[in-house]
């Protein structure tokens, strides 16, 4: 339970970006747990995530504003794990960095500047330009249908339920305009509920990898073999094996030096 504290800032922060929303962010309290925020970032022009809607999480302690919310990112942008807490300096994996004056816009900005930035921490992933591009077009067709999940979805989603499989319920709870705006586009669009894709075109290529689970050693091997593979196509029988040549020579330059030798002493 909040805090009185906590309620009156956090009261006070959602007028304030509410009035004047830092520019890519909305947010706002859930009805049913002010300490719960749910925000949205479009991706901003000139990154791979433009056009794209990322929905998240901030779970405020109740002690704010002298403790850091955990953050997540729900929707895959190829930039964090969905659903993962993430490792930030304004998250509360830090909470002897955070400075109580910081505010809720405040927390967003820094997590849009990390997220279009290519530094690595906890929660976040590696993926290429065109793999986060196809996350962003993708975008609105997850948030609004669990990743397609709505086709076997069972009734509505379970407490806390915010990741994919809960048929879009929650997002929809949380934002019904823009629930209502992706529908209309994914119908204007002819969008495969199942997939996300457009119906008569080709499936795009599974995503990246976003991890190896613990104890797939096996798994990893077969990462390693293909990264392998692929780097040697291409190059040349003597390129791969540089070093085999290498020591074959120096083995004969011995022998020979050593055959010249014995005739000498001969």
């Amino acid at each position: 339970m909040a805090s009185k504290a906590a309620r009156t800032r956090l009261t006070r922060e959602y007028k304030s970006i509410s009035a004047n929303p830092p520019p890519y962010i909305t947010a706002h309290p859930s009805e049913s747990n002010i300490l719960e925020w749910h925000y949205i970032i479009t991706g901003p022009e000139n990154t791979p995530y433009h056009g794209g809607q990322y929905w998240g999480t901030l779970m405020f302690p109740p002690n704010y504003p002298f403790a850091p919310p955990a953050i997540r990112m729900h929707t895959p942008s190829g930039r964090f794990q969905p659903s993962t807490r993430l490792c930030l300096s304004i998250s509360d994996f830090h909470p002897r960095s955070f400075n109580p004056a910081w505010e809720v816009s405040t927390i967003l900005i820094g997590l849009l500047s990390f997220m279009t930035s290519e530094e690595m921490t906890t929660g976040s992933v590696s993926a290429t330009e065109a793999e986060r591009k196809q996350y962003a077009v993708r975008s609105r067709w997850w948030n609004s249908t669990g990743g397609g999940s709505n086709m076997r979805a069972n009734g509505p989603a379970q407490k806390g339920n915010i990741k994919a499989g809960d048929g879009g319920a929650k997002f929809k709870a949380e934002w019904p305009e823009l629930d209502e705006e992706n529908w209309k586009w994914m119908k204007e669009n002819n969008i495969d509920l199942a997939t996300g894709a457009k119906i008569g075109e080709p499936e795009p290529a599974c995503g990246p990898q976003l991890g190896i689970a613990a104890g797939s050693g096996a798994q990893a091997h077969a990462v390693v073999d293909a990264v392998m593979q692929q780097r040697d196509a291409g190059r040349s029988w003597i390129s791969r094996h540089k070093l085999l040549l290498a020591g074959a020579v120096l083995f004969f330059y011995v022998l020979i030096a050593r055959l010249l030798g014995d005739d000498h002493s001969a």
